[in-house]
This record gives C-alpha cells, structure tokens and sequence, in this order.
C-alpha cells in the first residue's frame, strides 16, 4: 500500500506549511481532556447513527476490514506545536459515510469519543481529502496515549477536531457544538487564520 502525501494542504489556504504561531517540534506531546479510556477488543463498537439510510454498528474486526490507506499528513495543535510528516493508516472518513448512505438532509456530523469527548465539523470538510479514522501512526498501532485504538484525523484543522478513541459518529441535519467548541474553542478551527478561540 501506497502513502499519499497531502503535506500541501496548506497551500489551499495560501500559507506557510507552518502555520501562524505554531512551532515545529519532533516530540508528539499528549494532551486530553482526561486520563486515557480503558477498551476491550471484544465489546468495542463503533457505531454510525442519525441522518443516515443505513445505521452502522461494526465490532473492531468489522471496521478493521474496511478499506484503509495511508497518508502523510501534518499535526497541529491548538496549543501552538506541529509535527510534521506523520504517517497515519486508516479508513476514509468517506467510506464510513458511503457505507453508512448518508441522508441528503445531513449538513454536520459530531463525533464521540470512549472518554465523553466530543467535537463536530460540517459534512463538507469531513468528506475532504485527509480525514481519516487512524488505526495506525508511522507503521504501528495508534498508541492508546494519542487516542488508540482509533482518532480521527484533520489535517486541514487543529488537532481538537480530531477526537481521540472516537467510538460514535452521528450525521446531522443542523449543527451542535462539542466539548471544546461550547467552552470557547473555535469552532472553525483553521490553523491558517489562526482561529484558536471563539468566545460567540
């Protein structure tokens, strides 16, 4: 399997790879809203819910059978460090949706997470190029610290967008907040216009 490399997003918005007010490192710091959830292989489940045709409910070797890539991608974080060139393997966010016969009413889509977490985008940036359910980073499992078994991935948006041990999508027809966004997090997200925080 190949590794397609969408380092280049940046260029989308008509920045510098590094962002504004970011700093490269080669660390990959650990940052929760709490400590790391505990999950069995065998009662795992993850489930695709709301405006949809087909509800999905797919125990861990049913996901992992799905189709799966690679990509390089870069990492931002909301706190101000990047880390570049990450090798993340995973399934399109768009095969979970396709599989999942999204509703044409759906605009929004909220992810849930084995911790409480929560975040949302809208459906759009969702379906682009790069948003991935990760299994693994640089060849390896997806260490539970950095949300093993499975994160999503955003690389076009800071790192709070991607919820870490994310166990539930749900599709729907108006846009709701997450955990960071209604305490002030921006809601936008995007490291390029340094939309950090948003207090609307």
């Amino acid at each position: 399997m190949g590794v397609e490399d969408v380092t280049a997003i940046h260029e989308e918005y008509g920045g510098e790879r590094l962002p504004p007010g970011q700093r490269r490192t080669e660390r990959f710091p650990v940052l929760s809203k709490s400590g790391t959830p505990r999950w069995e292989m065998d009662s795992w489940e993850f489930s695709v819910t709301g405006a949809v045709e087909n509800e999905l409910a797919l125990s861990w070797r049913e996901f992992t059978d799905l189709p799966q890539e690679t990509q390089r991608q870069d990492f931002h974080c909301v706190t101000g460090w990047s880390r570049f060139d990450n090798e993340f393997a995973g399934v399109p966010f768009r095969t979970v949706a396709e599989r999942a016969d999204v509703a044409d009413d759906a605009v929004h889509v909220l992810f849930e997470s084995l911790d409480g977490y929560s975040t949302n985008l809208p459906l759009d940036e969702c379906m682009r190029e790069g948003v991935l359910f990760a299994l693994e980073l640089d060849g390896q499992p997806l260490p539970s610290e950095h949300g093993g078994p499975l994160r999503v991935v955003t690389p076009h948006k800071y790192a709070y967008k991607g919820a870490k041990w994310v166990n539930a999508v749900k599709f729907l027809t108006e846009p709701k907040r997450g955990y960071w966004e209604k305490r002030g997090y921006s809601n936008a997200a995007n490291p390029w216009r340094e939309e950090r925080y948003s207090f609307l």
